[in-house]
């Protein structure tokens, strides 16, 4: 690198270089950034994907632009490799970039920046500017795409400190792990979950089945009721049935004992309707012994 093109007493050049040394004297498995010769407020990087993440394995590129007033305000950053997590070629927003200058800190570097970035890869976008959403199978090819050759990006100098970098964390980099893009982890550990249950609910309902009485098959929807009738009923539920029962024959006998009053009514009726048929029979007869000139006799009698 030519160091004497640039003014060694600057602030930013001063800390920009003693960056460079520790980067190289320090470095690490989880990612690599140099600046370009020409232009040393110009990196380029690449972090390892995060473990036990859809990014595992994966090895993505990108571009670091440094402010002439570094480390007092903050860079900017560009991924380079498709990740699906932020678009390409595109200053993404994050809060160690300059689009939130206000929580920059002037004691961060190029290595924090870069930790912070690795962190919030698995994160949620929210609709951050720059940000992709794109399926965890999705992410998870082109995890394993991003290691097979590095991207293109800018002149001859740029691309050399590219490969350069990419053959760095291949050496480093773990195997991609193999799992199926048909079906993420979480949905198959679902669906093993729904077969279980849905084992546990035939195995049940073949159970009901044949233990119940024959007869008309049960719907497949209402296992849980047709379960319900063959449980024993508690025995708090049986002496309430046993006392509900005895008030039986005290409440027939309220209801058949003004039967006595009734017969007794019914018998005065009774008496009344014979007496007055007999006065009735009386007085036909009166008048019919009058009518044959034996009235005297009724009123000797009187």
């Amino acid at each position: 690198m030519a160091e004497e093109r640039y003014n060694r007493k600057n602030p930013a050049v001063k800390r920009i270089l003693q960056e460079v040394k520790e980067m190289q004297s320090n470095p690490s498995d989880d990612f690599m950034s140099l600046p370009l010769e020409e232009n040393i407020f110009e990196w380029q990087f690449a972090i390892r994907g995060p473990a036990d993440s859809e990014f595992e394995g994966g090895i993505y590129h990108g571009r670091i632009q440094l402010p002439s007033e570094y480390p007092f305000k903050p860079p900017s950053f560009m991924l380079l490799t498709p990740n699906g997590r932020f678009e390409t070629q595109t200053k993404i927003c994050l809060s160690i970039s300059n689009h939130h200058p206000e929580h920059w800190q002037p004691s961060w570097s190029v290595r924090t920046a870069l930790v912070a970035l690795i962190a919030f890869m698995p994160t949620s976008p929210n609709g951050a500017l720059g940000s992709l959403d794109y399926t965890k199978d999705e992410r998870r090819v082109l995890a394993i795409k991003s290691r097979e050759a590095a991207p293109k990006f800018g002149s001859t100098e740029r691309q050399r400190l590219i490969d350069e970098i990419h053959e760095y964390m291949l050496s480093k980099a773990p195997p991609v792990p193999q799992v199926s893009t048909s079906q993420s982890p979480e949905d198959q550990a679902a669906k093993s979950e729904d077969e279980v249950q849905e084992n546990a609910v035939n195995t049940v309902a073949e159970e009901t089945q044949e233990e119940l009485p024959e007869g008309p098959a049960p719907a497949e929807d209402s296992i849980t009721e047709e379960v319900q009738p063959r449980e024993v009923p508690p025995p708090a539920v049986t002496s309430v049935q046993l006392q509900q029962t005895h008030p039986a024959p005290s409440a027939t006998l309220q209801q058949t004992s003004p039967v006595v009053p009734r017969q007794a009514d019914d018998r005065l009726f009774t008496w009344a309707a014979v007496g007055l048929t007999i006065a009735i029979v009386f007085l036909l007869l009166k008048k019919f012994m009058k009518a044959n000139g034996h009235s005297a006799f009724f009123m000797d009698e009187s």
